[in-house]
């Protein structure tokens, strides 16, 4: 199963996360610190029939990743969609 992982702003400093599969809502959490901590929230929430996840910052999905890569790399991984988002906002103005 891959799920996705919705990440967006709160306010100054503060995000948000969802994870869903085929567009229902698993579990959530709000006033979490930093786009990283959404990820390795996220991840450590997950079951055992996981095995990869789609990260969408803002509603644009950066990427797809194993299990693996989003424990060992989650700080990369937040940078990847936030600059992924950006790009593509810059575009669209």
């Amino acid at each position: 199963m891959i799920v996705r992982f919705h990440i967006d702003p709160m306010e100054q400093d503060l995000y948000e996360y969802s994870v869903s599969y085929e567009g229902e809502t698993l579990y959530s959490d709000v006033g979490l610190g930093s786009m990283e901590d959404c990820i390795v929230a996220a991840t450590e929430g997950l079951d055992q029939e996981a095995v990869a996840a789609e990260i969408a910052y803002k509603g644009i999905i950066s990427g797809t990743y194993a299990l693996a890569s989003l424990a060992l790399m989650s700080e990369q991984i937040a940078s990847h969609a936030l600059q992924t988002t950006l790009a593509i906002e810059e575009v669209s103005e």
